[in-house]
């Protein structure tokens, strides 16, 4: 079975792949508490759409400011002081920066959707639980997608279902281009879109990229280029991993400067 993340981690680098599966685990660590984290970001949207029922008309904009963000500092803090019991020592720096991170992203976003929250319930004269739907669409959370035929598994950050139809999206934390989405982020959430149609029985046209530093969601059209991408990539990861074939890569002087092989690369 091949996991969708490692399609990214193959998009950024072939070769970088071909060291985690023979010489260390210590990508796989990281990998590990980047999906933790990510996790995190979800549970915390989640948090955000149970608070949103309980705002109401007659609240002043900081007391519904006060009302979204009710629980989440400390879930925060929780979930990340747990996380480092498990993690080693030299990820507990990351985790602190993550923090202060999470908690800016999560200040700001909530201003915003208190002025958006406030404006909607003045106008449509409803509650907070009558409007939730008009910023939270009906989805599906960090849903674990499987096909033995393809032999492919992931999880999918989030499956928005929208009059019937099924809309694949992927969080990202890394900064986006200036126009469209990464090459990997594409790819991977090609593969996505692949699963679901096969776990839903339906088609899907379009999916999104969430590129969280500036709240920004970009469309990523499955079309039948994407998907002829997707398959041989798909064919080139099974090389590496079933025949141990080393890849042949060009270098990339940015990427190369922050991968903990780029010494092996050298020599």
């Amino acid at each position: 079975m091949i996991n969708i993340s490692t399609i990214k981690q193959y998009m950024f680098c072939p070769l970088k792949l071909y060291y985690q599966y023979t010489l260390d685990e210590k990508d796989e660590k990281e990998f590990l508490v980047n999906n933790e984290i990510k996790r995190l970001r979800v549970d915390i949207n989640d948090l955000i759409q149970k608070n949103i029922r309980k705002i109401t008309q007659d609240m002043s904009l900081k007391e519904i400011e006060n009302k979204l963000l009710e629980n989440i500092e400390s879930y925060i803090d929780v979930t990340l002081i747990n996380l480092k019991k498990t993690i080693d020592e030299e990820y507990c720096e990351k985790i602190e920066y993550t923090k202060e991170e999470l908690l800016s992203e999560v200040y700001f976003n909530i201003k915003i959707l208190s002025l958006k929250s406030r404006k909607a319930m003045k106008t449509l004269k409803k509650d907070g639980n009558q409007i939730m739907e008009m910023f939270f669409p009906n989805s599906m959370i960090t849903y674990t997608l499987k096909d033995s035929e393809l032999e492919i598994i992931g999880i999918c950050d989030k499956i928005e279902i929208i009059d019937g139809k099924y809309y694949p999206i992927q969080i990202r934390t890394s900064k986006p281009p200036i126009k469209g989405v990464w090459d990997g982020d594409a790819v991977d959430l090609a593969a996505n879109a692949l699963l679901i149609e096969q776990e839903f029985d339906t088609e899907v046209f379009v999916g999104f990229i969430e590129y969280t530093q500036i709240k920004d969601r970009r469309p990523v059209v499955m079309d039948v280029h994407l998907r002829k991408a997707l398959f041989k990539v798909l064919k080139e990861i099974k090389i590496i991993q079933k025949e141990g074939k080393i890849p042949k890569v060009k270098r990339n002087e940015y990427k190369c400067s922050k991968c903990n092989y780029n010494e092996i690369c050298n020599n």
